[in-house]
């Protein structure tokens, strides 16, 4: 990255999981930049969902797994990997958005209110202020602010997945992951999504995983391309698309493969 591009907000360097015997995710390396949005493409099984999860430590709940490398985060220079880091401190640190909306079974304000009363948030007014600001960055505080403590799950699916975003800014997180958030959503919803994440990345750094070029065309600043578990191409999603440097690239991209 030169000089012209923005702040690194996270430093992948030679990062490899394993699923038991099988390595999912081959020495990648690669900057996260701040307050941007990096896309991360390539076919099924390339190991795009098993990289992104590497960063809030999603990989913990399961037995067998294991990681190699760093990722480091700036400013303070922690690496998320290192055993001495708590995962479910991390998590905090770093949001997730899956692909299909997963409210919880509680009210809209319990909802977003989660991750607070986690890290021991009991103060009324504070729960209620920053419930408020993480909807409203959620770009929803309006369509539910007079039925605050209706079920989550009674909101349409787009509703719910812009719900389970202002769950995870609650905690204000420096890195927000998505996981295909709009795979499961019609096409308005999905643009209502999108233009959420362009403004949200002036508040946190993004990653987003997506099957759907045109979006990764449309959202991203940086795109990295994934093959087989390796990281064939990382560059700026405008160069790449026009002229990607490598082959795979370009028959992935002009749909020759994938």
């Amino acid at each position: 990255m030169n000089q012209s591009t923005p702040a690194v907000k996270a430093e992948v360097r030679n990062l490899s999981f394993f699923y038991g015997d099988f390595q999912a995710v081959k020495d990648v390396s690669m900057p996260v930049a701040e307050h941007e949005v990096t896309a991360l493409i390539g076919p099924s099984g390339c190991g795009k969902s098993t990289f992104l999860r590497c960063f809030n430590r999603m990989h913990d709940l399961y037995p067998g797994s294991r990681y190699q490398g760093e990722i480091n985060l700036r400013p303070d220079g922690v690496n998320l990997l290192d055993r001495g880091i708590d995962p479910v401190e991390t998590r905090l640190r770093i949001g997730m958005v899956f692909q299909k909306p997963n409210p919880f079974p509680k009210s809209i304000f319990e909802n977003v209110a989660y991750g607070l009363r986690v890290i021991g948030e009991k103060r009324r007014q504070v729960l209620a202020d920053k419930v408020e600001k993480a909807l409203r960055d959620a770009a929803l505080w309006e369509e539910v602010k007079d039925r605050l403590h209706t079920l989550g799950t009674s909101l349409s699916g787009g509703q719910q997945q812009r719900l389970c975003i202002a769950r995870a800014l609650a905690t204000e997180p420096e890195i927000l992951l998505f996981d295909e958030p709009t795979s499961a959503l019609d096409p308005i919803a999905t643009a209502n999504i999108e233009e959420l994440i362009a403004e949200l990345k002036s508040r946190v750094t993004i990653l987003i995983v997506t099957h759907n070029m045109q979006q990764a065309g449309r959202v991203s600043k940086y795109t990295a391309f994934m093959y087989l578990g390796e990281l064939v191409e990382f560059g700026e999603t405008r160069q790449m698309f026009t002229k990607p440097a490598k082959e795979k690239t370009e028959s992935y991209i002009t749909g020759r493969f994938g």
